[in-house]
């Protein structure tokens, strides 16, 4: 396999360029750019350049509007709303975040709901970056219907991640950052492998009768393995209510999915919850993290979520990111 390696500069330009070139206005572009360029540093590959040229193929098809922009409300002081208006995520997310901030440290708490949305990429992106303004971020996202429910075979919710970005005690940093879908894979790690013509793992997908498959074209057209169980679908049902339900937008059951040209946006939803943690804590909330973070990696083995990360920025920092040609071409076929 030919690759090319990259610089994380050089992966947020040419997804900037592509998406640009499909028709997605530079403000969006840039959002989502800078979500690529961060997958691509966290050792994420399956929500970094892989997706690009998804998202481009989705702009010139009308799945996303690419000049969206996004409306944002604030009908309460502890309520901020956002109409991504069938455009990217990203952008929208950006939007609200600006006052979210703000708002939060005036309020204690705020919850931010997005609407008329898209696939927001990594959900620890945005919650990473809740924990860097000091503030404790959950969130949550849903997604087009790809999880049957315990003892069904129909798909009723999505891969419906959760993620959990918690303050450091130096500013400008997190602790540790918690995301997990309720799957037990993501679903575009199986769409990873179906185009790199790789099996899976048996336990993450089943058919469409619902039998374990290692199959990855057999399981896009099934459904995914609840992580845990029913424990896993509940996990579903509870990013459900908060993303979809919580923010008017559209169920996974209605919306159209995030792959392929068929159907129009799919107007999912996201919910974050930002919180000032010294409103709560009577100012005790850092050392408490410090001390629960220090009872986890003084055991020999144990890591805090999201350690692989940080040694994957430690190595992409050093060696940047090597891309396979293939890929680019895609990428590159969408610049003018």
């Amino acid at each position: 396999m030919s690759t090319r390696n990259l610089s994380l500069d050089d992966v947020e330009d040419i997804a900037f360029r592509a998406l640009v070139g499909a028709g997605t206005s530079q403000g969006s572009a840039r959002a989502v750019a800078r979500s690529s360029r961060a997958a691509e540093y966290d050792g994420i590959r399956s929500h970094g350049l892989h997706y690009v040229p998804i998202y481009a193929e989705h702009v010139q098809c009308g799945k996303v509007i690419g000049d969206a922009v996004p409306i944002v409300s604030r009908p309460k002081p502890g309520a901020i709303t956002v109409d991504a208006a069938s455009g990217f995520a990203h952008p929208a997310i950006d939007a609200g975040f600006e006052i979210l901030g703000d708002a939060a440290r005036e309020q204690g708490a705020v919850v931010m709901t997005v609407k008329n949305s898209y696939n927001c990429g990594v959900l620890g992106y945005h919650v990473e970056r809740l924990a860097n303004m000091g503030l404790l971020g959950i969130g949550f996202t849903n997604a087009p219907a790809s999880i049957a429910p315990t003892g069904g075979i129909k798909a009723v919710v999505g891969t419906n991640p959760f993620a959990l970005g918690v303050p450091a005690a130096s500013k400008g940093d997190a602790a540790f950052v918690l995301d997990q879908s309720s799957s037990a894979i993501a679903k575009s790690e199986i769409a990873l492998r179906a185009r790199e013509g790789e099996s899976i793992p048996e336990g993450w997908a089943l058919d469409a009768e619902g039998n374990p498959t290692t199959d990855p074209n057999v399981a896009l057209k099934g459904t995914m393995v609840p992580s845990g169980g029913y424990k896993g679908f509940g996990a579903g049902l509870l990013v459900e209510v908060m993303a979809a339900a919580l923010s008017g937008a559209t169920l996974g059951i209605h919306a159209s999915p995030f792959a392929g040209t068929v159907g129009g946006p799919p107007r999912t939803g996201q919910c974050f919850i930002a919180i000032d943690p010294d409103t709560f804590s009577d100012g005790d909330f850092t050392q408490r993290i410090t001390d629960l973070c220090g009872a986890i990696e003084a055991q020999d083995g144990a890591r805090l979520p999201g350690a692989r990360k940080k040694n994957a920025r430690t190595n992409t920092s050093e060696n940047g990111v090597d891309v396979d040609e293939a890929l680019l071409a895609r990428i590159e076929a969408f610049i003018t």
